[in-house]
């Protein structure tokens, strides 16, 4: 085989890949919006955010693993917010339904074009008297209601204080997760037949 057959074989070999990848479509999952974080994220519609309103990642904090938040207890709500509208805008309002009621401390300001977390330095939202216990892993619907960009809802996850958010103070009344009794284990003394 000739030089030029050889560089042809390999030229087709390498972009083999390439054009399989096109052929995957506008359906493919590169193509859709996502979410590397375990909170969730505001997409509507298959689109990544809502009437100007960007939402990355969005979490209910839980108790440490194995624990969990008393019924008519408390949990913070975390979120990061990106107002792309050419305004500022306000999150005046949240509500989670039957769960309980939500605090806001005050109405959390979002200029344009910039990341607002209401959970640094400390939690700006909180969900009071749960109707429930949470022990993590669940599914909370938010309704946030902004002044310009009206309502936006999405279900959040509530997350365990471990791993990534062990980090975060814990939730206001969290009960403790249980330690692990030791199992007896026969001495060496017996397991030797002296």
């Amino acid at each position: 085989m000739t030089s030029r057959r050889w560089i042809a074989a390999a030229a087709a070999l390498l972009a083999a890949p390439v054009l399989a990848g096109c052929a995957a479509g506008f359906d493919a999952n590169t193509n859709k919006p996502y979410a590397p974080v375990e909170g969730a994220a505001l997409i509507e519609n298959g689109k990544y955010g809502s009437r100007g309103i960007q939402i990355p990642q969005a979490f209910v904090l839980g108790p440490d693993s194995g624990a969990q938040l008393a019924w008519r207890g408390s949990a913070p709500v975390y979120l990061s917010i990106i107002n792309t509208a050419g305004a500022p805008d306000t999150l005046q309002q949240v509500s989670v339904g039957s769960l309980g009621a939500v605090k806001l401390a005050a109405p959390i300001q979002l200029p344009s074009q910039q990341l607002v977390n209401t959970g640094k330095p400390t939690p700006q939202i909180m969900i009071e008297g749960l109707s429930k216990a949470l022990r993590g892993g669940e599914s909370v619907k938010l309704d946030l209601t902004f002044a310009n960009a009206g309502v936006v809802s999405l279900d959040v996850p509530v997350v365990t204080r471990s791993r990534e958010f062990k980090e975060y103070p814990p939730a206001p009344g969290a009960t403790a997760a249980p330690t692990p009794t030791p199992s007896a284990t026969p001495s060496a003394h017996a397991e030797s037949g002296h």
